[in-house]
């Protein structure tokens, strides 16, 4: 008698739970509904009246800030981008740097999306009420050349507003620190006490005085600072390229580097040359996907390119295609664009007696070990970091910088040079036209380049699989299942026994506590990791053979394990 007491007890206080939940929201719907005077929140919030569960999605949870700063979709609510969200983003931002910042000044930068000119705006004007200059581009500017103006006008912060490659609905809304670096945990977590000191309705006023306009002049410093970096190469009689901005920040860099190069035989995609915010020919402008990358090959197979060049939004990642003689494309992964590069500069560097003493490269843990054996070939240390950029800018400035060569990341990011602390497309596409011209003279496509690696090292298949888990029970359900990972491990996976496994929430390796499972065996790799700016689990897979038919075989074994974790 006494545990069915107990049982409807726990029925009853979960129910109460949850009537409160209810509650608490329908309240707080009804304060923005008093308060918000913007004219688009005050429209959205008006037309979710009766939608309980649009209401409920709004208004469940806050939007976190996190070490990507915010990221969310646009729309009226506490877990959406808006006016009030990123305005009580920049007052505690803006009380962070008066506490913490030698400089109280601020770079600010802005991508295509919508509202992404007005956030940025907005900031400024908040700051700069708050005593603090506010550096704002007077024009849509790629990530990573905020870094480097961050840098350069030796701001005590950078903000770009930007969802990078995520799909139209969202933006998000990143912070750097002194260095050009995204802020990492602690400093995030300072960002975040400060923010929740304020509620989402806070008036301010404005200091035209303290808002100052940067012009192109940044991006031409920009640009020449990357040409520095660059590893030197003869371009020689490239084939022709093909190039897409999809639709960002991307076109006026990347075509002013074109020319500083020397590089004539190109074309733009005319479809995705202009900025658009409802990013129209690419509704998910990521070159990771075929789809976004679709009208570049297609314009490639047109044109007879040996090339597409692809980058995302705000121009810190890029993707590339290579076209045989009959016109065929290959979509190169991240890691496999990685190794070309790395190899490339790598062996440039050393042909010219030009490596730096004691050189280093800066990978993530959930990159391709490839990238390892080809830096021991060459006498390269490596040094991993945990997954996001952020990471590898923080090493570049722990280590010494005079002989960091190379940054790169599963995910379509790299960095060559010392310009900028974030991921840069711009410096990459660089690197990737002289990876061409060098593979090139030597008679081989990027592709046959690749192969020989493989050949050398061993092949390595990579996959990602990622799985949306949308809204409160999404949220709720990714943390059960790294709690259920953590306290069952697989002892085996695809019959092969697991030799190692690492929880990377306990700071393993001495890196930052993180959300991460890594299981490890002779021949694989399967890492689990929630996305920390989207809703999603993702399981990065790594399969290595002795030839390319049983690296595949096994890759494709392993994507059938991960699938069956998530049938009921």
């Amino acid at each position: 008698m006494r545990l069915r007491i107990l049982y409807f007890e726990k029925i009853f206080h979960a129910r109460e739970a949850q009537y409160n939940n209810i509650m608490d929201i329908r309240e707080t719907y009804k304060f923005w509904i008093e308060n918000a005077k913007d004219e688009k929140v005050a429209k959205m919030l008006e037309g979710m009246a009766g939608d309980e569960k649009a209401i409920e999605d709004a208004f469940f949870k806050e939007l976190a800030f996190g070490t990507g700063g915010l990221r969310g979709k646009l729309g009226a609510g506490t877990n959406r981008m808006n006016v009030y969200t990123v305005g009580r983003a920049a007052f505690g931002l803006a009380d962070y740097i008066n506490k913490t910042a030698e400089s109280k000044s601020v770079a600010i930068a802005y991508d295509s999306r919508m509202m992404s000119a007005e956030f940025a705006r907005l900031s400024a004007e908040i700051l700069s009420s708050k005593g603090i200059k506010a550096y704002l581009f007077d024009t849509l500017m790629p990530t990573p050349v905020l870094s480097f103006a961050v840098r350069e006008l030796k701001a005590g912060a950078g903000v770009v507003v930007t969802a990078s490659h995520n799909p139209k609905e969202y933006n998000g809304y990143k912070v750097y620190n002194e260095k050009g670096c995204q802020l990492t945990d602690e400093a995030a977590a300072a960002v975040t006490k400060e923010i929740e000191k304020y509620g989402y309705f806070n008036s301010y006023a404005p200091d035209e005085a303290l808002i100052e306009l940067i012009g192109e002049d940044m991006l031409e410093k920009f640009l020449s600072a990357v040409l520095s970096f660059a590893v030197p190469q003869e371009l020689g009689a490239l084939p022709k390229i093909v190039y897409t901005p999809l639709c960002g920040t991307g076109y006026v860099p990347v075509t002013k580097l074109f020319e500083r190069l020397g590089v004539k035989d190109y074309v733009v995609v005319p479809e995705q040359r202009l900025p658009d915010g409802n990013f129209t020919t690419c509704p998910y402008p990521n070159p990771e996907e075929k789809a976004a990358m679709s009208l570049a090959v297609e314009l490639a197979k047109k044109e007879g390119a040996g090339l597409a060049i692809a980058t995302d939004p705000d121009a810190d990642r890029v993707g590339i295609a290579v076209l045989d003689e009959k016109g065929d494309a290959r979509l190169m992964s991240g890691n496999e664009t990685g190794v070309l590069v790395e190899n490339f500069i790598f062996s440039v560097l050393k042909e010219k007696g030009i490596m730096p003493e004691a050189p280093y490269m800066v990978k993530t843990i959930v990159t391709t070990p490839l990238a390892e054996s080809v830096a021991e070939g060459f006498g390269v240390n490596v040094k991993n970091v945990l997954t996001g950029f952020k990471y590898i800018g923080e090493a570049i400035d722990r280590f010494s910088d005079e002989s960091f060569i190379f940054g790169m990341e599963e995910s379509y990011g790299y960095l060559v040079g010392k310009h900028a602390r974030d991921k840069d497309s711009v410096s990459a596409v660089t690197a990737i036209i002289g990876a061409y011209a060098y593979y090139t003279a030597k008679g081989l496509t990027l592709t046959a380049a690749l192969d020989g690696l493989y050949r050398k090292y061993g092949y390595f298949e990579t996959g990602l699989i990622s799985k949306t888990f949308e809204g409160k029970s999404g949220m709720e359900f990714m943390s059960n299942f790294m709690t259920a990972l953590r306290e069952k491990p697989f002892a085996a996976v695809c019959g092969k026994k697991v030799t190692s496994v690492k929880d990377y929430l306990l700071g393993t390796d001495g890196l930052p506590k993180s959300n991460v499972m890594c299981f490890k065996g002779e021949e694989f790799c399967l890492i689990a990791r929630p996305s920390g700016t989207e809703p999603k689990i993702k399981f990065y897979l790594t399969a290595k053979g002795n030839t390319k038919e049983s690296a595949c075989a096994l890759l494709t074994e392993l994507n059938g394990f991960v699938e069956t974790l998530f049938r009921a």
